[in-house]
């Protein structure tokens, strides 16, 4: 009985939440993926970050954003912060940015809401490389959520954050180009076979797309078989653009705060941490390469993080 109480009030939970799916809150994102997709557009501007996008608002460009007093306060009323804690990140021994990894949970132990930012430092990754290469996270990927129901969303808390562009059920991260990053006209148009919202047929791998970067006044051209990326429950990947300096001239150096509410249990939270729940993404949007950094991260008791 109390079983069938338990799964009648989470069920509860997310039938409320899913209501404002074309509005402000957090959003739906299915277990199965969407239409022909794993992925659902959220902010539409600034063509996910090539051009200066426009910052959501209580009345425009608000599809999966939230608006919480500050980052400390939960997205969703009746949530509790139970857990914060900065996680640095990692790469060729230096470290380019750091993640804050928050937990709300609710007062009845039911359900939580598992948040991150990104903030880039100034900070070459690449010392091989002349010059001074800064990462660039286009897409931060939370895992361990299995087959169950979740929301997500985000809250820009700082004028200088990016926005999230898409959301998706997924593991893969796909890389998104425009056209060209030389005049402000070609950073709106989008890259030869690009997608807003890549195919669902066969690509796992943590990332895909073209793998050499490219100047700004080169055509971004891709195929069809690199814009895709196959539904898994599993994972929940958020697609953004964010770095110290910007190879086409934007500079949003810390992420907006991503979050993802699924069921949880009233167990203590440090022992929810699993290895490689947080993965951050860099797609080479521009002349930058593809690359994955791997840091531990809160995941829902139980989860299974591969």
């Amino acid at each position: 009985m109390k079983k069938v109480i338990l799964a009648m009030a989470v069920a509860g939970l997310y039938a409320f939440n899913t209501t404002s799916v074309f509005a402000t809150g957090l959003v739906a994102i299915p277990a199965t993926g969407f239409s022909g997709s794993a992925y659902t557009l959220c902010n539409t501007t600034g063509n996910f970050g090539s051009s200066t996008p426009t910052q959501p608002t209580t009345s425009a460009n608000n599809t999966c954003a939230t608006f919480p007093t500050n980052e400390a306060t939960s997205p969703v009323a009746g949530y509790t912060l139970i857990a914060s804690t900065t996680r640095n990140a990692v790469i060729n021994g230096t470290t380019i940015g750091n993640v804050s990894d928050r937990v709300w949970r609710n007062s009845a132990g039911t359900s939580c809401i598992f948040g991150a930012r990104f903030t880039a430092l100034n900070a070459d990754w690449d010392p091989n490389t002349a010059g001074t290469q800064y990462f660039e996270v286009n897409d931060i990927a939370r895992g361990g959520f299995g087959s169950a129901s979740v929301n997500a969303g985000y809250f820009v808390q700082a004028t200088n954050a990016s926005p999230i562009y898409r959301i998706g059920r997924t593991f893969t991260s796909v890389q998104h180009r425009a056209y060209k990053y030389d005049t402000a006209a070609n950073k709106l148009l989008l890259g030869t076979n690009y997608l807003d919202l890549p195919t669902a047929n066969s690509v796992n791998a943590a990332y895909t797309g073209e793998v050499t970067g490219i100047g700004p006044s080169t055509a971004a051209s891709t195929t069809a078989a690199t814009q895709d990326a196959v539904v898994n429950s599993n994972w929940i990947d958020f697609t953004m653009d964010v770095g110290y300096v910007d190879d086409d001239g934007g500079s949003n150096v810390v992420s907006a705060m991503t979050y993802v509410e699924a069921a949880c249990n009233s167990s203590a939270v440090s022992g929810w941490v699993k290895t490689g729940a947080i993965r951050l993404r860099q797609t080479g949007q521009e002349a930058t390469t593809m690359q994955e950094i791997s840091i531990d991260g809160y995941a829902p008791p139980g989860a299974t993080v591969p």
